[in-house]
Parts: structure tokens; C-alpha cells; sequence
């Protein structure tokens, strides 16, 4: 009997090729922005209809703040509404929506808008959506540290033999949720660049020249398939 297809717990996808695909079609940078916001809702929704429980997605990091201040500051009103209209949409399903990344810097519209459907999703059980804004993997293992340190000093951590890699994960930013089986990056370059670098050690690794604004759910579904063929012993 054919092995049936397994869907991955946690989908991360890195989405890059926005800028590239807008080139490609003699559009303002902009236009692919936009193009790429809209796929994220279809490949999200795909995903809820999967049955996976949580997905991940690189949507700024911490580097494209060199960008030009103009497209920095679209990119955060685009941002700031992609993030209200998912939450309207889905306010009535099980779905939770949560940042990955540091809130600080970001401009206050759209943090406000991320705290409140934080707040509002909270008690979501069902289907996961981080949005990693304002991430960067080092900047993630150092915040932790740096927090730990802090514990440590004020007594909340009470010997350095209780700092093992459960109490490093508990002060991740994707404290509670288990890591990434499923690592996609579209557009063609085939490196993680800082994405989940503390929790993606053992994820699958699938990398695409397809742009992220033509990433259908079939090319998801190709992502899969691939995933299937894959033997994961973690090590052992």
C-alpha cells in the first residue's frame, strides 16, 4: 500500500524574490511587494487546509532596514494592513497570529496592530501564523542570552548547569512551538540567511528559483512531495 503523504507540522518559508519579480515585469519594486502580500494570504489559507499547524514566514528582517527609506516605509503600511485584513478574515476561525522578532523600532502602527491581534488570538489553539518582522537569527540567540544573563544575575536562574538548550529555547522568540519540519525558500538563492538559525537545525531544507509572488500551491505542494522523500533520523 502507497506510504500516505505526511503534511509537516511547521511550514518556514523565506519569501524572497518580491523586488526581483516586479523587475522581471517592468513594475516598481512596490508592485512586487504587493503581488508577494497577496500570495502569503492564498499559501497561508493553503496551508490552514492542509492541516499544518504552523507557519512561519520571513517577511523583514533585521538587514532590510539598509533598504531606501521609501521602500522600508511601504513596506511597513503593506505590512500593517496584510496583518489587519488576515485578522479580520479569519476572526472567527481557531487561527493565531503572533510576531517573531523585536517589536522595538518598529514603526507604532504597525506594532499597535500587532499587539492587538496578539492579544486577540491569544487563546488560539488551532492554526499558527508567526510573521517574522524586525528578526534576524544571531539577534534572536543574543537576545536570549542576554536575558538569560539577566535571570541568572537576579537569581531566577539559580546555577549555570540549569542553562541547557530547553531553558536556551524557552527565551526564543518561538518559545512553545516546535521547530520547523519544513524550511522553503523561493527565488533561487540557496542559503537561510539568519532565518530561525536556533530552531531550523534539524528542518528539511527545500529551495526554489520560482519568486515568491508566483509560488502557487502547487509549487507548495512540489515542497511537500519533496519533504516526503526525505528519511529524518535527527541525528541518530
Amino acid at each position: 500500500m502507497e506510504n500516505e503523504r505526511i503534511i509537516p507540522s511547521h511550514i518556514a518559508i523565506i519569501l524572497d524574490g518580491n523586488r526581483r519579480w516586479a523587475r522581471g515585469r517592468n513594475l516598481a519594486s512596490e508592485m512586487g511587494h504587493k503581488a508577494g502580500a497577496d500570495r502569503l494570504e492564498d499559501i497561508a489559507k493553503y496551508c490552514h487546509e492542509l492541516g499544518v499547524k504552523c507557519l512561519t514566514v520571513f517577511a523583514f528582517s533585521t538587514e532590510n532596514w539598509r533598504r531606501s527609506k521609501e521602500e522600508v516605509g511601504y513596506l511597513m503600511e503593506l505590512l500593517a494592513k496584510a496583518i489587519n485584513d488576515f485578522d479580520k478574515k479569519y476572526k472567527d476561525e481557531d487561527v493565531r497570529i503572533k510576531l517573531v522578532g523585536d517589536i522595538n523600532g518598529i514603526p507604532e502602527k504597525l506594532a499597535d496592530g500587532i499587539r492587538r491581534v496578539e492579544n486577540r488570538t491569544k487563546d488560539k489553539t488551532g492554526f499558527l501564523v508567526n510573521v517574522a518582522i524586525n528578526y534576524g537569527g544571531r539577534a534572536e540567540i543574543i537576545h536570549a542570552a542576554k536575558e538569560i544573563a539577566k535571570d541568572y544575575k537576579e537569581g531566577k536562574i539559580t546555577s549555570l548547569d540549569d542553562i541547557n538548550e530547553e531553558l536556551f529555547t524557552s527565551y526564543t522568540y518561538t518559545n512553545g512551538v516546535a521547530d520547523p519540519d519544513l524550511l522553503i525558500r523561493t527565488a533561487g538563492e540557496i542559503r537561510t540567511s539568519g532565518f530561525l538559525t536556533w530552531q531550523s537545525v534539524y528542518s528539511e531544507m527545500y529551495f526554489t528559483s520560482v519568486p515568491w509572488p508566483d509560488f502557487t500551491r502547487e509549487e507548495l505542494d512540489k515542497a511537500i512531495d519533496d519533504f516526503n522523500k526525505r528519511k529524518r533520523n535527527f541525528g541518530k
